[in-house]
């Protein structure tokens, strides 16, 4: 039934200042702007809706609404983070560019089955630019990964922690 994800959106501050991470330094092309100037409950607003293409077809995409108010807050990883896939040999260039543009940057992160770096966007979101290891198909299988065990697990032990508490 799904086929995808066609994009993720998200608040921003300034449309161009967003343009400038996403397009200028992630590299990732504008492709479509809607500017909206009535909701469908017939409100008036200024909003720009902004599109940022990825190689699978897919977009990530923001609201500049300046006359909707929002709480832009700094981001932890475990908050929020949007994780894009690049090739194994981007990442040290990549973490590279961030320090000398002054963004917020940090990693090598290994993972495991997965290597990352991580960058600050001027929104506060916190972008993770991350390289599949080798072994990334087994490691997401559900079949061999006992994904679905260990969340039994973190459950039960989740209720005797706040039982004991």
């Amino acid at each position: 039934m799904i086929k995808g994800l066609h994009h993720n959106a998200y608040r921003c501050r300034d449309s161009e200042e967003t343009r400038a991470f996403y397009e200028g330094f992630l590299g990732l092309p504008l492709s479509a702007t809607l500017r909206i100037a009535e909701t469908k409950t017939g409100r008036h607003t200024e909003t720009l809706h902004t599109f940022y293409a990825l190689d699978d077809g897919s977009f990530l995409a923001f609201f500049e609404a300046p006359d909707m108010p929002f709480e832009f807050k700094v981001q932890h990883d475990y908050d929020l983070h949007i994780a894009l896939e690049v090739d194994e040999e981007k990442l040290l260039p990549m973490l590279e560019k961030g320090k000398r543009a002054g963004i917020p940057t940090r990693g090598v992160s290994n993972h495991d089955f997965i290597h990352s770096v991580y960058f600050q966007d001027p929104n506060g979101y916190v972008i993770e630019l991350t390289a599949k290891q080798a072994h990334h198909a087994d490691a997401v299988n559900p079949e061999q990964n006992g994904a679905r065990e260990r969340l039994e697990r973190w459950q039960r032990d989740k209720l005797t922690r706040a039982a004991g508490a």
